[in-house]
């Protein structure tokens, strides 16, 4: 067994147990239905099934005798549309707090949760989908010497979700300078209206996107190295590489609570509730905005 192959199936272990937690909290605590928290399920949702199709891919490699070709295909295609949806759900992220902060008037008014719902919805169909092409012949079962690192994704095909996944991420990157550039704009306005809350106004804003600057700044650390080995590399490279860059891009999975959902304050409260049914005195109370990531 190989011990890179037993880190990733712990690392999709504490995976899938930390976004699970998140999904507990979020279900069961009613006061958490916005769409904020919705958006907040999605990637923990995601990032639970990533963890169960690393453990999936490690029972089928080393469990199951004889090979089966579908369950190969099938933890494949799992792990594809659980990272897909993770992507896809961190961009529907940056999306709506761009949109909390441009419109930050009629914010509320506009962003239901049966739309939020929808949107979401068509995403994971959408991701689901892209799960699917494994078992519907993107493959390279048949033909080894088309294998790209990601096996049994074909090397066309990688390199087509490479080129995607730094697309999508660009756009986030953009959507994200944006989102800069329109709060410091507002702390500035409200800097010349009452000069005596500039300072605060300030501090408030940079918290407010402090935890996404983590997100985007964490995903690209652990995912662009290895989406560009993907383009680049094929099944003759050695082995270890891709194991080296592709652990750390599945802890981002492992990350995204512990400085997103965990850091927020309603998640915390409801967390110190279902744990000891208390919340500390030193408790933050201070009600969210718009702003807050």
């Amino acid at each position: 067994v190989s011990p890179w192959d037993i880190a990733l199936c712990a690392t999709g272990t504490a995976v899938a147990g930390e976004n699970a937690l998140v999904l507990a909290v979020l279900f069961y605590t009613p006061s958490l239905r916005a769409p904020m928290f919705l958006l907040i399920g999605s990637l923990a949702l995601a990032d639970l099934l990533a963890g169960l199709g690393l453990v999936a891919n490690f029972a089928v490699r080393y469990l199951l005798r004889p090979p089966s070709e579908a369950a190969e295909l099938g933890a494949a295609g799992l792990l594809l549309a659980a990272f897909s949806a993770s992507v896809c759900s961190l961009l529907a992220i940056t999306v709506d707090r761009y949109l909390s902060l441009y419109n930050a008037l009629t914010y509320h008014s506009e962003r239901t949760l049966g739309f939020t719902c929808a949107m979401v919805l068509l995403m994971w169909l959408l991701c689901l989908g892209v799960g699917l092409l494994p078992l519907l012949g993107w493959n390279c079962l048949r033909d080894q010497s088309a294998c790209s690192i990601l096996r049994p994704v074909t090397k066309d095909n990688a390199a087509v979700l490479a080129v995607t996944f730094l697309l999508l991420f660009a756009l986030m990157m953009q959507l994200y300078l944006q989102i800069c550039k329109i709060a410091f704009r507002h702390a500035q306005q409200i800097a010349v209206q009452h000069q005596f809350i500039a300072t605060a106004q300030a501090t408030s804003t940079r918290k407010g996107l402090s935890p996404l600057s983590l997100i985007l700044g964490t995903f690209a650390l652990c995912w662009i190295p290895f989406a560009i080995y993907s383009l680049v590399a094929d099944s003759s490279y050695p082995v270890v590489y891709t194991y080296s860059l592709a652990l750390p891009a599945t802890c981002n999975s492992l990350i995204n609570p512990i400085i997103y959902a965990f850091r927020n304050p309603d998640i915390q409260k409801s967390l110190w509730l279902a744990c000891c049914g208390c919340v500390p005195s030193t408790f933050s109370s201070r009600p969210r905005t718009s702003s807050d990531v």
